[in-house]
């Protein structure tokens, strides 16, 4: 039926730990503002320290402003790490609002095709742990409460 959401039966995913969604393409993780303060506290330093150290502000796609996100390490080759990515996620227990949701994100969630396309690259989507709709729902929902910080391009 037309309008009716691929995943209204729920997917399947499990994280395989491969690392492919933190290591090797460019990308961006942004940051919410609630990201931001744990992951300083985290660190035991200020946000504008953290800032400064460990994101990077980002285009949007309108031109008029800017998202913050994690600065990326490059590897050379045209391939980069996450800032965070150490032998695994060095901040793993708190890791941003859009890695804890991962795949769940709208444009992976948009149609079957854009999942299988994802699930091209990642190997943990299809298989594993049956997510429900209502859970899939909340993880979407944590996004858009979660919004990336913003700011007018300089």
């Amino acid at each position: 039926m037309k309008g009716e959401l691929f995943y209204r039966n729920g997917l399947r995913f499990s994280c395989m730990r491969c690392s492919v969604c933190c290591r090797y393409e460019s990308g961006f993780v942004f940051l919410s503002e609630d990201d931001l303060s744990v992951l300083a506290r985290t660190h035991g330093i200020s946000v504008e320290e953290f800032t400064t150290l460990f994101c990077r502000w980002v285009p949007s796609e309108n031109g008029l402003d800017e998202n913050l996100s994690l600065k990326e390490i490059p590897l050379g080759g045209g391939e980069f790490d996450c800032v965070f990515w150490k032998e695994g996620c060095s901040v793993y227990e708190s890791r941003p609002v859009q890695c804890r949701v991962f795949p769940f994100w709208d444009f992976i969630l948009k149609d079957e095709k854009s999942w299988n396309r994802a699930a091209a690259e990642c190997p943990g989507l299809g298989k594993g742990e049956l997510h429900p709709f209502d859970e899939i729902q909340a993880y979407l929902e944590e996004l858009r409460i979660h919004p990336p910080i913003r700011r007018i391009k300089l």
